[in-house]
């Protein structure tokens, strides 16, 4: 294993260059496997990192004290709790398994321990030590499958790069960055499935920037890999307010997906403490069904048709969803969710805005008729890379009224904003949002809403947006297709002058004709030729 690696100069290089190198691990294994081995390298190093700060913080208080005490508090596991830092224990330390990945013997066996070993060995002693991960690092990093002298070259890359050159904490930051880059690879790299994990950042920017969560419970009852927390955590940053007083609760199905979102909060330095002891279903079993929520975000899963419906649960307030479809079980379960000011914002399939199977067009006029939908925009296709149908987010407010939420009276009212034809293509399968796009979007409902961070008034611009009353919903079967209401955009005023304007037309269509013959003429002559 090769231990001198050139460090890269930029977080894009660092980024590319750690992708590069664990990508050289894929070989014979599975993608979710080959996912949860990079992927917990990463938290590895983060969790030494944090705790390697929090050493130097201690060291530094204690400047000065005996040198017996020092290192007696140094190894004590109580200073490093409520510090967001993880106790990690002399064999787990990053430094340790760098310095030991060639020639250590395995303890149980007397045989050679490869790198592999050490690793598996740090995270159960992390996940022993730490009741928080329990159940949440992976352990296969010492398997047959998994080449060893490209795993300790992974190891000898982590170790040599400086992810910061001024402590720790920038030094997580970037390991945050990583992560995320990570995330978003392998959900390129898994297609269709690697959208159950990962909502692209953009979409939930624009989101978290229109529900403004600045405290309180936030919730996501299929949280993926935890993306809309870190998006919301990121909202507070950038408004300078403070990341304790959003409190996150969360809940996700499957279980490598469940690990990630413990390991990514983790990263980001979010207490995962309302995250969900155990991954889970939520509608055979809500975790958090004792609780009411502040701000739900959610990317639920598009038409589940084998689903764990009950007729008489209580959360079909609005009507029970049909059995084959689960789209409206979600929303009015996160209806069922909020509090009495509470806001949310649903990504669902394009379908929910007008279909009728099932039941489902009445369960959407019961919720229109009480004023519970707020919000519904269009958005562009191929958002998602792995999907190129469009989607469409529907946000919910239990009180539309003015008050703490808004200074506009919107009861009786909801937004409709078609942004079908915005963003940018990254490639040819992927669009995304630009900053410009995003704060478009959200200032729009900010000033329909009436809030104080809104910049200008609201108005109705035909072919984006329009405040429509529940009486023109209802006149249209309650179809809730922004298109349908907001018409087309105005045409631009033509002011060329009309003689101006032949002249210029008649000169385009002579040049068009001319070329036309041009052509016409190459054809047939390569037709003769073939004769």
């Amino acid at each position: 294993m090769s231990t001198k690696t050139s460090t890269p100069s930029s977080p894009k290089e660092l980024k590319d260059t750690l992708w590069k190198a664990a990508d050289k691990l894929r070989g014979s294994m599975a993608a979710s496997q080959y996912k949860d081995v990079v992927l917990g390298l990463v938290f590895l190093k983060y969790v030494s990192d944090a705790f390697d700060e929090r050493r130097a913080e201690i060291a530094a208080e204690l400047e000065g004290e005996d040198t017996t005490f020092i290192e007696e508090t140094l190894e004590d596991p109580d200073e490093y709790a409520g510090s967001h830092a993880f106790w990690v224990a002399p064999e787990a330390r990053w430094s340790f398994i760098a310095d030991n990945a060639k020639g250590r013997k395995n303890s149980a066996t007397d045989d050679p321990a490869t790198v592999g070993d050490l690793i598996d060995a740090a995270m159960r002693t992390l996940a022993r030590d730490n009741t928080a991960l329990e159940g949440t690092l992976p352990t296969m990093y010492g398997r047959e499958n998994i080449d060893q002298r490209r795993l300790g070259e992974l190891v000898d890359l982590f170790n040599s790069a400086q992810f910061a050159g001024a402590g720790a904490t920038q030094a997580r930051d970037l390991l945050g960055e990583v992560y995320e880059y990570f995330l978003d690879k392998f959900a390129k790299a898994e297609g269709k499935r690697g959208g159950e994990f990962y909502t692209p950042p953009a979409l939930v920017r624009t989101l978290v920037e229109i529900l403004e969560p600045y405290n309180g419970r936030i919730y996501d009852p299929c949280c993926g890999s935890g993306g809309m927390f870190v998006q919301a955590e990121k909202f507070l940053e950038r408004h300078d307010q403070d990341p304790t007083q959003l409190a996150v609760y969360g809940q996700e199905l499957n279980e490598q997906t469940w690990r990630m979102a413990k390991m990514n909060l983790a990263i980001h330095g979010i207490d995962a403490k309302g995250l969900s002891s155990r991954w889970g279903d939520t509608f055979a079993r809500d975790y958090h069904a004792d609780k009411q929520m502040d701000f739900v975000l959610a990317n639920p899963p598009f038409n589940i048709k084998d689903w764990a419906r009950r007729e008489d649960d209580p959360r079909w307030r609005y009507g029970v969803p049909p059995v084959r479809n689960a789209n409206y079980a979600w929303m009015q379960h996160i209806l069922s969710k909020l509090t009495v000011q509470g806001e949310a914002a649903v990504v669902m399939a394009n379908g929910t805005m007008a279909s009728n199977t099932g039941g489902e067009g009445q369960i959407r006029a019961n919720m229109v008729e009480d004023g519970v939908v707020s919000c519904v925009i269009a958005m562009p296709p191929n958002l998602f890379r792995s999907v190129a149908i469009p989607v469409c987010v529907w946000f919910f407010a239990k009180d539309k009224g003015s008050g703490a939420r808004g200074s506009w009276d919107r009861r009786g009212e909801t937004l409709f904003i078609d942004a079908r034809e915005m963003g940018h293509m990254v490639d040819r399968v992927e669009r995304t949002f630009s900053d410009e796009d995003i704060e478009t979007i959200a200032n729009t409902f900010r000033t329909w809403r009436g809030r104080s961070s809104a910049k200008g008034e609201y108005e109705d611009v035909p072919g984006f947006c329009k405040s429509v009353k529940t009486q023109e919903i209802e006149k249209a079967g309650y179809a809730m297709t922004p298109g349908r209401y907001v018409g087309a955009p105005e045409a631009p005023e033509d002011t060329e002058p009309i003689e101006e304007k032949i002249a210029r037309l008649t000169t385009e269509l002579t040049a068009a004709l001319d070329e036309s013959a041009r052509l016409d003429a190459v054809v047939r002559e390569q037709l003769r030729r073939l004769k």
